[in-house]
C-alpha cells in the first residue's frame, strides 16, 4: 500500500509518498484537555512543534476523583483557546495542516464528544482527513515519536483506567498479553493514595511519600507472582494496605511514608515479575514472525513513577531488551501522542469519516479472551 493514496482531489489532495506532514492532535478523554502540532517525515521520524495541556485537577480535587460531568464542561470551556496556542507556538495555520486527529475513546463519554465534534468541525471546514484515534494506540505508539521506534515490540501500557501487556506488532495490529483483572495500576495508586489522606492525583502523591519511607517495614502481599499468564491484580495489595493503616491508625506522616513505601515496593516487584513472564511470551510470537530484536516500551501515566521505571531496567537489561519510556510530561495524557498516532495513521491512508462514533469502550485487540477471573472491569481492558 502506497502511504498515500494522492488522488487528485478532496481531503488527501496534494499529498505524496515523501512529503513532510502535519498533524493537529486533540485529546479530551479524561481531565486533561490538550492539543498538538505534530510532524512527521516520509521516512517516519517525529518532531513536536507545540504541545499544550491544561489539566483540571483544581476543579476536581474536592471530589477527590474525575467527576465526569465537571470534565466535560470544562473541555468546552478552553478547548478552542488551547487549538490556537497551539497552532500559534507551532507556527502554522490549518491550511498548513494535512489532517486533524482527535481522541475517539476509550474514556468519559462527555469529553470524548466534545473533543471529537471539535476535530469533526475542523476538518469539515478545512477540507482535511479526520483521524479518530483510540487513546491506548497513542500511548502504544509514542515511542516511535520520541525514540524513533517502530513495532514489533513488547509494550506494558499502565493508567488510570488500564494495565495491560501487548504484543504491538504494527501500527493498529495488537496482541493482548495481558490484563488486570481487577483495578488497573494507576486506579490502585490513585485508592492508596486517597486512603492514606494523600492530595490528588495519587500516583505523584504516593510516590514522593514512598522516597521517604522505610519499605522493610511492612509486609505486602505481590500479587500474581510466578502465575503461567502475564495478567495483574490489584485489589488484594490495596486491601492489605487498608488493613495496615486501619491497625495502627492513626497514622503520623511516618507511618503514611512507610505504607507508600511498602505498597510502590510491592507494585515494582509485581509489576516486574508479570513483564517478566510477558518477555517469554513475547518472544515466543516474535521467534515464529521472524524477529530478532527485542524492545520493552512503557507507556501510560504510571510510566512516570522512577521506582517501576527502575525495576524495568534493571529486568530489561538482565533480559537482553532494550527499555523505552516516554518522557514525564508525554507519559500523562496530552495532545501531541494524538498527533502522533494521527500523522501514522495518515501515513497508511488509514482515515475516518465525519459520521465516526465516540467509543467509550474501544480495546486494542478486540479478539482478546476475557481474563480468567476478571469482572466487569478485567473484561472491558
Amino acid at each position: 500500500m502506497a502511504v498515500y493514496s494522492s488522488p487528485s482531489t478532496g481531503p488527501l489532495a496534494g499529498l505524496t509518498e515523501t512529503s513532510p506532514t502535519l498533524v493537529l492532535g486533540i485529546e479530551t478523554s479524561c481531565d486533561e484537555t490538550a492539543a498538538a502540532v505534530v510532524s512527521r517525515t516520509g521516512d517516519g521520524r517525529g518532531t513536536i512543534l507545540s504541545n499544550v495541556v491544561r489539566s483540571q485537577w483544581e476543579s476536581h480535587r474536592p471530589f477527590g476523583g474525575v467527576v465526569p460531568e465537571i470534565a466535560a464542561r470544562a473541555h468546552v470551556d478552553c478547548l478552542d483557546d488551547l487549538i490556537r496556542e497551539a497552532m500559534t507556538a507551532a507556527g502554522v495555520e490549518f491550511g498548513d495542516l494535512d489532517a486533524i486527529a482527535a481522541t475517539a475513546g476509550p474514556g468519559l463519554v462527555g469529553g470524548l464528544i466534545v473533543g471529537l465534534i471539535t476535530g469533526k468541525v475542523l476538518a469539515l471546514a478545512h477540507d482535511k482527513p479526520l483521524i479518530a484515534v483510540n487513546h491506548l494506540e497513542a500511548h502504544a505508539l509514542t515511542a516511535g515519536l520520541t525514540d524513533g521506534l517502530r513495532p514489533p515490540y513488547l509494550l506494558l501500557l499502565a493508567s488510570g483506567g488500564h494495565t495491560q501487556l501487548l504484543a504491538v506488532e504494527d501500527v493498529g495490529r495488537y496482541r493482548r498479553l495481558g490484563t488486570t483483572i481487577d483495578d488497573a495500576l494507576g486506579e490502585a495508586f490513585d485508592k492508596t493514595a486517597k486512603l492514606l489522606g494523600l492530595p490528588m492525583p495519587g500516583g505523584p502523591a504516593v510516590e514522593a511519600a514512598a522516597r521517604r519511607g522505610n519499605r522493610q517495614r511492612f509486609a505486602f502481599p505481590r500479587p500474581m507472582l510466578g502465575r503461567p499468564e502475564a495478567h495483574f491484580s490489584f485489589a488484594g495489595l490495596k486491601t492489605a494496605v487498608r488493613q495496615a493503616a486501619m491497625a495502627i491508625a492513626p497514622l503520623t506522616d511516618t507511618d503514611v511514608d512507610d505504607l507508600c513505601a511498602a505498597f510502590e515496593a510491592a507494585v515494582t516487584d509485581a509489576v516486574a515479575d508479570r513483564v517478566g513472564r510477558a518477555m517469554e511470551l513475547f518472544q515466543d510470537i516474535a521467534a515464529a514472525q521472524g524477529v530478532t530484536g527485542r524492545h520493552l516500551v512503557v507507556a501510560g501515566g504510571v510510566a512516570a513513577n522512577q521506582a517501576l521505571r527502575g525495576a524495568l531496567t534493571t529486568l530489561s537489561t538482565r533480559r537482553g531488551y532494550s527499555f523505552h519510556a516516554p518522557p514525564i510530561g508525554l507519559c500523562t495524557d496530552n495532545g501531541a501522542m494524538i498527533a502522533w498516532a494521527g500523522a501514522e495513521r495518515l501515513a497508511l491512508g488509514l482515515v475516518d469519516g465525519l459520521d465516526a462514533p465516540v467509543r467509550p469502550r474501544w480495546p486494542l485487540d478486540k479478539d482478546a479472551a476475557p481474563a480468567l477471573g476478571a469482572g466487569i472491569k478485567g473484561a472491558k481492558a
